[in-house]
């Protein structure tokens, strides 16, 4: 499927830093899209957001209040939508552990409503964000991701005859977004101590863009089914922390309940339904209409060897104290400075 000016879209967690990003390469594309749907629980940001995209410059924004766990809020909103793309969730880890049915009802419960409201509409694609987290979970948030991604897998063996097809994106930390460790540390920089969970902790590392451009690639290769992960470079947490504040000390303060030292984004045990194509890896479902061998005629694709792990601290890319530096200037802070 190919994104055009006569498309329809619905965003959930539209107001959120991926949702942000997506509509603003959105409308940069297509000012006069004939139907873009910001759909989220926050009247106060959708009213910052419409500042900024208003329904004056771009006729067919829309600004929906709701929640995922109200179904049929959520399916008036997916009608006349061809493209689902669903970003709402509950993401942190400690909030998770403290308050577990909070995140099951929206992460769990909320992608089947997802599922079912498009199943009972004309929506033809949905492309579903995930996390690293979900790949051998230990924490909830990790777990109620697995669930969902799990749940948009399976939902294509249940569309029927519907021109209707259900993907996951995966990917690591995104630079920069709400609550992540770059924000955190140009903050706490100025206090002159930096706290350091664990000194050979590692994440994958991908930008705002980065994850845009991989779901409108998606939108446009995924054929149903996938888990698209894409080949990211990792960094170290005393990396980061030397590219922020090169003078601070470093407080060790130990892992967080739930917390790994590395990420993953592919287990060995997804290793043998595992495809690479160009800059992304897709884990191909076990049980729909096409074999692995027919993925790889289809897409070019290569299986990957068997025993073959995505792993933050086994990555073949680390970026260095100075590329972190960079990537601060050009996705978080164009003034940062040590």
């Amino acid at each position: 499927m190919v994104i055009n000016e006569n498309s329809s879209i619905l965003i959930t967690g539209g107001t959120g830093s991926f949702g942000k990003k997506f509509v603003e390469s959105i409308l940069s594309q297509f000012p006069k899209i004939k139907r873009l749907v910001i759909y989220s629980r926050d009247e106060l940001k959708q009213y910052e957001m419409a500042q900024l995209y208003s329904g004056q410059s771009y006729p067919g924004i829309r600004y929906f209040i709701g929640d995922i766990r109200d179904s049929q809020r959520l399916m008036l909103a997916f009608e006349g939508i061809d493209i689902v793309i669903h970003a709402a969730a509950l993401k942190q880890v400690p909030t998770a552990e403290y308050n577990p049915m909070e995140c099951i009802k929206t992460n769990v419960l909320g992608a089947e409503n997802v599922i079912q409201s498009a199943l009972n509409t004309q929506v033809r694609k949905v492309i579903a964000l995930s996390t690293d987290k979900a790949a051998a979970p230990i924490n909830l948030y990790g777990a109620t991701k697995l669930c969902s991604d799990k749940l948009f897998i399976a939902a294509n063996n249940i569309k029927g005859s519907r021109d209707l097809s259900f993907s996951v994106v995966r990917y690591g930390n995104v630079m920069g977004s709400r609550g992540s460790v770059i924000p955190f540390f140009l903050k706490k920089r100025h206090e002159g101590t930096l706290p350091i969970t664990d000194p050979h902790m590692t994440r994958f590392n991908i930008s705002l863009e980065e994850g845009v451009e991989m779901v409108l690639w998606s939108i446009k290769n995924a054929k149903g089914g996938e888990i698209l992960v894409p080949r990211i470079p990792s960094y170290r947490i005393t990396d980061v922390a030397k590219a922020i504040g090169p003078s601070c000390k470093h407080s060790i303060v130990g892992t967080r309940p739930g917390e790994k030292i590395h990420e993953e984004l592919i287990t060995t045990s997804d290793s043998i339904s595992t495809v690479k194509m160009g800059n992304y890896y897709a884990i191909l479902p076990t049980n729909v209409h096409y074999t692995i061998k027919d993925y790889c005629k289809l897409t070019g694709a290569i299986p990957v060897s068997p025993g073959f792990c995505y792993n933050s601290g086994d990555n073949e890319e680390f970026l260095s104290v100075l590329e972190i530096q960079s990537l601060i200037r050009k996705h978080v802070d164009p003034e940062f400075t040590v």
